[in-house]
């Protein structure tokens, strides 16, 4: 089983935010599952591993209200998202 980490750092979670709308945007209906570059520290950086993350909606409606949404382009996506962040939470996969 994977084990998963709650994303809760404010920054981390506006580029999630960002990431999963242009997600939804490419391929027209709400992800479940978004990639993101590895945060590396120092040393070499390898561009090919990213890591994975879970975005669960924990209310169907807040998800169908996403979904039309897409159609409507990237500013009504990103003010959906904004207004319904509280139901929607990301988990970094170890």
């Amino acid at each position: 089983m994977t084990e998963r980490i709650r994303v809760t750092d404010p920054e981390k979670l506006a580029l999630l935010y960002e990431r999963f709308r242009d997600v939804c945007l490419v391929e027209k209906e709400v992800w479940k599952e978004i990639f993101m570059p590895r945060e590396v520290t120092g040393g070499p950086v390898r561009t090919n591993v990213q890591d994975r993350y879970d975005v669960e909606i924990d209310d169907a409606q807040v998800e169908d209200a996403l979904d039309a949404n897409i159609p409507r382009g990237a500013p009504a996506l990103g003010a959906a998202i904004q207004e319904y962040r509280d139901h929607i939470a990301f988990f970094r996969k170890i």
